[in-house]
């Protein structure tokens, strides 16, 4: 008779876990397909030193997304604006604001020669509670909390990019004025 080792048992689960995870369309977490037309584009900004412009430049690269200088017959990625707006939610008893709410939004558009274009936005809203007694501290804070909506906002705007296949199959695009937005709230 043949023994079943706890080796060969180990390795026989693993084959079945991977052939199963890639038999139904599992993708990791930020591992995104892009449409061909757009494996080749160049990136442009509103301000080309920004964090969200870097963010975005290294989210491209991480999705082997090569990166040109700006030409006619290349894809565009412009972005447009980004704005930080702020919402006061609860006060403490002497008037000053104890909660606020963040909505970080961010305006870009995707030209593809041929094709069109289109314009996307994306928000990210986060909460934070404010005291006055340690400003500093909530400072230092606010500016890390804003890094994080500005990340979530990047990885936003490459998941709607992915997704530009299915509009261009649909002939869903170009030139339309639409409400392409996503939103998260946290």
């Amino acid at each position: 008779m043949h023994k079943i080792t706890l080796s060969s048992l180990r390795f026989s689960t693993l084959i079945l876990a991977v052939s199963l995870l890639s038999g139904c369309g599992f993708h990791l977490r930020g591992d995104y397909t892009v449409p061909e037309e757009l494996q080749t584009m160049s990136l442009t900004s509103f301000d080309q030193y920004s964090q969200l412009t870097r963010d975005i430049k290294t989210k491209l690269v991480q999705i082997n997304i090569s990166l040109v200088t700006p030409a006619a017959n290349v894809p565009n990625m412009h972005l447009i604006s980004e704005t930080i707006s702020e919402r006061t939610l609860s006060l403490y008893q002497n008037s000053r604001v104890a909660e606020k709410e963040l909505t970080y939004t961010a305006s870009y558009r995707v030209t593809v020669p041929n094709l069109g274009s289109n314009t996307f936005s994306t928000r990210v809203t986060r909460n934070y509670l404010d005291n006055p007694l340690t400003a500093l501290a909530k400072s230092v804070e606010r500016d890390g909390i804003e890094d994080e909506m500005r990340e979530q906002a990047a990885s936003q705007m490459i998941r709607q990019m992915s997704r530009l296949r299915a509009d261009y199959d649909a002939n869903m695009i170009l030139d339309e004025p639409a409400n392409n937005s996503i939103e998260h709230r946290e």
